[in-house]
Protein backbone atom coordinates (compact mmCIF):
# COMPACT_ATOMS: atom_id res chain seq x y z
CA UNK A 1 0.00 0.00 0.00
CA UNK A 2 1.14 3.33 -0.15
CA UNK A 3 0.40 6.56 2.03
CA UNK A 4 0.32 10.73 1.22
CA UNK A 5 -0.36 13.69 2.57
CA UNK A 6 -2.20 16.49 0.85
CA UNK A 7 -2.81 19.49 2.29
CA UNK A 8 -6.55 20.82 1.74
CA UNK A 9 -7.33 24.76 1.99
CA UNK A 10 -11.28 25.32 2.50
CA UNK A 11 -13.02 28.25 0.94
CA UNK A 12 -12.41 30.17 3.77
CA UNK A 13 -8.59 29.68 3.85
CA UNK A 14 -8.42 27.01 6.86
CA UNK A 15 -5.93 24.63 6.06
CA UNK A 16 -5.67 20.87 6.95
CA UNK A 17 -3.83 17.15 5.95
CA UNK A 18 -6.16 14.74 4.35
CA UNK A 19 -4.16 11.58 4.84
CA UNK A 20 -4.44 8.94 1.92
CA UNK A 21 -4.03 5.23 2.80
CA UNK A 22 -4.41 3.68 -1.00
CA UNK A 23 -3.80 0.21 -2.45
CA UNK A 24 -0.75 -0.33 -4.18
CA UNK A 25 -3.33 -1.91 -7.84
CA UNK A 26 -6.10 0.86 -8.72
CA UNK A 27 -8.85 0.92 -5.91
CA UNK A 28 -12.73 0.27 -6.61
CA UNK A 29 -14.24 1.66 -3.54
CA UNK A 30 -12.94 4.71 -1.24
CA UNK A 31 -13.91 5.15 1.80
CA UNK A 32 -13.87 8.91 3.01
CA UNK A 33 -13.85 9.37 6.77
CA UNK A 34 -14.52 11.54 9.30
CA UNK A 35 -13.33 11.62 12.90
CA UNK A 36 -14.96 11.06 16.59
CA UNK A 37 -14.93 14.46 18.56
CA UNK A 38 -11.66 15.77 19.46
CA UNK A 39 -9.74 12.58 17.56
CA UNK A 40 -6.57 13.69 15.73
CA UNK A 41 -6.99 11.98 11.83
CA UNK A 42 -3.75 10.20 12.86
CA UNK A 43 -5.67 7.85 15.37
CA UNK A 44 -6.97 6.25 12.50
CA UNK A 45 -4.09 4.94 10.76
CA UNK A 46 -4.20 1.61 11.56
CA UNK A 47 -7.72 1.14 10.92
CA UNK A 48 -7.16 2.90 6.86
CA UNK A 49 -3.81 0.81 6.78
CA UNK A 50 -6.00 -2.71 7.35
CA UNK A 51 -9.22 -1.25 5.13
CA UNK A 52 -6.04 -0.82 2.24
CA UNK A 53 -5.17 -4.13 2.43
CA UNK A 54 -8.33 -5.30 1.82
CA UNK A 55 -8.14 -2.98 -1.34
CA UNK A 56 -10.58 0.06 0.31
CA UNK A 57 -8.66 3.14 -0.20
CA UNK A 58 -9.30 5.65 2.75
CA UNK A 59 -8.76 9.15 3.13
CA UNK A 60 -8.45 10.59 6.81
CA UNK A 61 -10.33 13.92 6.61
CA UNK A 62 -8.95 16.16 10.03
CA UNK A 63 -11.42 18.05 11.90
CA UNK A 64 -10.49 22.16 11.85
CA UNK A 65 -8.70 22.43 15.33
CA UNK A 66 -7.68 19.02 15.50
CA UNK A 67 -4.31 17.69 14.50
CA UNK A 68 -2.69 18.89 11.39
CA UNK A 69 -5.68 21.53 11.38
CA UNK A 70 -3.85 25.03 11.18
CA UNK A 71 -6.64 27.04 13.23
CA UNK A 72 -6.90 26.37 17.24
CA UNK A 73 -10.76 27.41 19.14
CA UNK A 74 -10.16 30.45 21.19
CA UNK A 75 -12.15 33.18 22.39
CA UNK A 76 -11.42 35.21 19.04
CA UNK A 77 -11.25 32.20 16.52
CA UNK A 78 -14.75 30.51 16.70
CA UNK A 79 -16.60 28.20 13.84
CA UNK A 80 -19.62 25.72 13.45
CA UNK A 81 -21.02 22.75 11.98
CA UNK A 82 -21.24 25.68 9.24
CA UNK A 83 -17.92 25.76 8.31
CA UNK A 84 -17.10 21.65 8.39
CA UNK A 85 -20.42 20.84 6.74
CA UNK A 86 -20.03 23.75 3.70
CA UNK A 87 -16.13 24.72 4.07
CA UNK A 88 -13.90 21.71 5.10
CA UNK A 89 -15.53 18.68 4.24
CA UNK A 90 -16.19 19.70 0.54
CA UNK A 91 -12.65 20.58 0.09
CA UNK A 92 -11.39 17.20 1.55
CA UNK A 93 -14.05 15.66 -0.56
CA UNK A 94 -13.24 17.26 -3.93
CA UNK A 95 -9.79 15.88 -3.43
CA UNK A 96 -10.54 12.02 -2.91
CA UNK A 97 -13.14 12.04 -5.78
CA UNK A 98 -10.39 13.97 -8.23
CA UNK A 99 -7.70 11.06 -6.73
CA UNK A 100 -10.50 8.25 -7.53
CA UNK A 101 -12.59 9.30 -10.04
CA UNK A 102 -14.13 5.76 -10.81
CA UNK A 103 -14.48 4.44 -7.38
CA UNK A 104 -17.45 4.28 -5.30
CA UNK A 105 -17.29 7.02 -3.09
CA UNK A 106 -18.35 5.73 0.71
CA UNK A 107 -18.78 8.40 3.21
CA UNK A 108 -18.29 6.93 7.15
CA UNK A 109 -17.27 8.29 10.84
CA UNK A 110 -16.71 7.20 13.90
CA UNK A 111 -19.16 9.30 16.77
CA UNK A 112 -19.72 12.58 15.88
CA UNK A 113 -18.42 12.28 12.53
CA UNK A 114 -20.63 9.41 11.80
CA UNK A 115 -23.36 12.42 11.84
CA UNK A 116 -21.91 14.38 9.84
CA UNK A 117 -21.30 12.12 7.18
CA UNK A 118 -24.89 11.89 7.01
CA UNK A 119 -25.41 15.48 7.13
CA UNK A 120 -22.37 15.38 4.32
CA UNK A 121 -24.56 12.76 2.33
CA UNK A 122 -27.96 14.64 3.04
CA UNK A 123 -26.59 17.82 1.97
CA UNK A 124 -24.92 16.76 -1.21
CA UNK A 125 -26.19 13.00 -2.24
CA UNK A 126 -24.25 13.03 -5.85
CA UNK A 127 -22.25 10.11 -5.82
CA UNK A 128 -22.53 8.88 -2.30
CA UNK A 129 -22.79 4.61 -2.83
CA UNK A 130 -23.32 4.14 0.85
CA UNK A 131 -22.67 5.44 4.21
CA UNK A 132 -20.75 3.87 6.92
CA UNK A 133 -21.53 4.43 11.06
CA UNK A 134 -19.06 3.22 13.70
CA UNK A 135 -20.05 4.04 16.95
CA UNK A 136 -21.92 7.08 15.78
CA UNK A 137 -26.10 7.84 16.76
CA UNK A 138 -27.86 11.25 17.85
CA UNK A 139 -26.87 12.74 20.51
CA UNK A 140 -30.64 13.01 21.95
CA UNK A 141 -30.76 13.20 25.85
CA UNK A 142 -33.48 10.72 25.76
CA UNK A 143 -31.80 7.86 24.34
CA UNK A 144 -29.49 7.34 26.46
CA UNK A 145 -28.96 6.48 30.42
CA UNK A 146 -29.56 9.40 33.25
CA UNK A 147 -31.14 11.49 30.74
CA UNK A 148 -31.48 14.45 32.85
CA UNK A 149 -27.63 14.46 33.58
CA UNK A 150 -27.32 13.91 30.05
CA UNK A 151 -29.59 17.07 29.20
CA UNK A 152 -28.29 19.19 32.10
CA UNK A 153 -24.92 18.67 30.33
CA UNK A 154 -25.90 19.62 27.23
CA UNK A 155 -27.60 22.54 28.71
CA UNK A 156 -23.99 23.61 30.50
CA UNK A 157 -21.86 23.23 27.11
CA UNK A 158 -23.18 26.38 25.88
CA UNK A 159 -22.37 28.56 29.44
CA UNK A 160 -18.74 26.53 29.85
CA UNK A 161 -17.41 27.39 25.96
CA UNK A 162 -18.95 30.87 26.32
CA UNK A 163 -16.49 31.66 29.98
CA UNK A 164 -13.24 30.01 28.68
CA UNK A 165 -13.63 31.24 24.57
CA UNK A 166 -13.81 27.91 24.09
CA UNK A 167 -14.75 23.96 25.53
CA UNK A 168 -12.25 22.44 27.44
CA UNK A 169 -13.09 19.60 26.23
CA UNK A 170 -9.19 17.78 27.24
CA UNK A 171 -9.94 18.77 31.06
CA UNK A 172 -13.63 17.73 30.98
CA UNK A 173 -13.04 14.06 29.66
CA UNK A 174 -14.63 14.70 26.46
CA UNK A 175 -13.37 16.19 23.57
CA UNK A 176 -10.88 18.37 23.02
CA UNK A 177 -10.49 22.30 22.34
CA UNK A 178 -13.72 22.61 20.91
CA UNK A 179 -14.87 25.49 19.18
CA UNK A 180 -17.79 27.60 20.84
CA UNK A 181 -19.84 27.21 18.00
CA UNK A 182 -19.43 23.66 17.17
CA UNK A 183 -20.60 22.93 20.48
CA UNK A 184 -23.36 25.33 20.31
CA UNK A 185 -24.47 22.81 17.57
CA UNK A 186 -23.51 19.73 18.72
CA UNK A 187 -25.51 20.95 22.30
CA UNK A 188 -28.44 21.89 20.80
CA UNK A 189 -29.19 18.83 18.21
CA UNK A 190 -28.53 17.11 22.12
CA UNK A 191 -31.40 19.24 23.87
CA UNK A 192 -34.00 19.04 20.41
CA UNK A 193 -33.60 15.95 18.87
CA UNK A 194 -33.23 17.48 15.61
CA UNK A 195 -30.21 18.79 13.33
CA UNK A 196 -29.74 22.15 12.69
CA UNK A 197 -26.60 24.55 12.24
CA UNK A 198 -26.33 28.38 12.18
CA UNK A 199 -26.00 29.79 9.11
CA UNK A 200 -26.33 26.51 7.25
CA UNK A 201 -29.53 27.54 5.24
CA UNK A 202 -30.67 23.65 4.50
CA UNK A 203 -33.33 22.12 6.21
CA UNK A 204 -31.23 19.45 7.56
CA UNK A 205 -33.68 17.54 8.66
CA UNK A 206 -35.79 17.55 5.75
CA UNK A 207 -32.39 16.42 3.91
CA UNK A 208 -31.91 13.26 5.76
CA UNK A 209 -34.88 12.52 4.87
CA UNK A 210 -34.00 12.55 1.62
CA UNK A 211 -30.98 10.30 1.72
CA UNK A 212 -31.57 7.31 -0.26
CA UNK A 213 -28.01 5.77 -0.11
CA UNK A 214 -27.55 2.37 1.65
CA UNK A 215 -26.24 2.72 5.44
CA UNK A 216 -23.66 0.21 7.11
CA UNK A 217 -24.13 0.89 11.08
CA UNK A 218 -21.54 -1.13 13.88
CA UNK A 219 -22.44 -0.14 17.19
CA UNK A 220 -20.74 -2.00 20.39
CA UNK A 221 -22.41 -3.88 23.56
CA UNK A 222 -20.76 -1.86 26.16
CA UNK A 223 -20.70 1.79 24.61
CA UNK A 224 -22.83 4.23 26.82
CA UNK A 225 -21.58 7.03 24.16
CA UNK A 226 -23.53 5.03 21.19
CA UNK A 227 -26.45 3.20 22.68
CA UNK A 228 -29.13 1.31 20.27
CA UNK A 229 -31.82 4.19 21.12
CA UNK A 230 -29.31 6.48 19.79
CA UNK A 231 -28.39 4.93 16.59
CA UNK A 232 -31.87 3.98 15.91
CA UNK A 233 -32.89 7.60 16.50
CA UNK A 234 -30.25 8.83 13.68
CA UNK A 235 -31.74 6.04 11.63
CA UNK A 236 -35.08 6.66 11.89
CA UNK A 237 -34.28 10.19 10.05
CA UNK A 238 -33.58 8.19 6.67
CA UNK A 239 -36.81 6.62 6.01
CA UNK A 240 -36.12 6.32 2.45
CA UNK A 241 -31.94 5.00 3.00
CA UNK A 242 -31.86 1.03 3.60
CA UNK A 243 -29.60 0.15 6.32
CA UNK A 244 -28.32 -2.65 8.59
CA UNK A 245 -27.04 -2.35 12.15
CA UNK A 246 -24.36 -4.92 13.44
CA UNK A 247 -23.79 -5.06 17.39
CA UNK A 248 -20.27 -6.42 18.40
CA UNK A 249 -19.67 -7.63 21.54
CA UNK A 250 -16.15 -8.06 23.11
CA UNK A 251 -15.77 -11.57 22.13
CA UNK A 252 -16.65 -10.47 18.54
CA UNK A 253 -14.01 -7.77 18.57
CA UNK A 254 -11.12 -10.22 19.91
CA UNK A 255 -11.76 -9.98 23.53
CA UNK A 256 -10.93 -6.12 23.70
CA UNK A 257 -13.51 -3.76 25.50
CA UNK A 258 -17.12 -3.39 23.35
CA UNK A 259 -16.99 0.24 23.79
CA UNK A 260 -16.76 3.29 22.22
CA UNK A 261 -13.32 3.53 21.23
CA UNK A 262 -10.92 -0.03 22.10
CA UNK A 263 -11.82 -0.94 18.56
CA UNK A 264 -9.22 2.13 17.39
CA UNK A 265 -6.27 -0.04 18.48
CA UNK A 266 -7.49 -3.33 17.22
CA UNK A 267 -9.29 -2.42 13.96
CA UNK A 268 -9.53 -5.82 12.03
CA UNK A 269 -12.38 -7.40 13.48
CA UNK A 270 -14.85 -3.64 12.61
CA UNK A 271 -12.32 -3.47 9.10
CA UNK A 272 -13.81 -7.01 8.20
CA UNK A 273 -17.27 -6.50 8.52
CA UNK A 274 -17.28 -2.75 6.61
CA UNK A 275 -15.31 -4.47 3.96
CA UNK A 276 -17.08 -6.89 3.16
CA UNK A 277 -20.44 -5.16 2.96
CA UNK A 278 -19.11 -2.18 1.34
CA UNK A 279 -21.52 -1.39 -1.45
Amino acid sequence: MRESIVSVVAGDGARADLALVEPLQPARRVLFWLPALGVPARNYLPFARALAARGVAVALHEWRGAGSSDRRAARRIDWGYRELLLEDIPASRGVVRERHVDAALHIGGHSLGGQLATLTAALDPADVAGLVLVASGSPYWRCFAHPWLIRAFYASVPAIAAACGYFPGRQLGFGGREARGVMADWSRSGRSGRYGADGVPADLEACLAGVTSPVLALRFADDWFGPEASVDWLLRKLPAAPHEVMRLDRRELGDIPADHFSWMKSPDPVVLRISDKLF
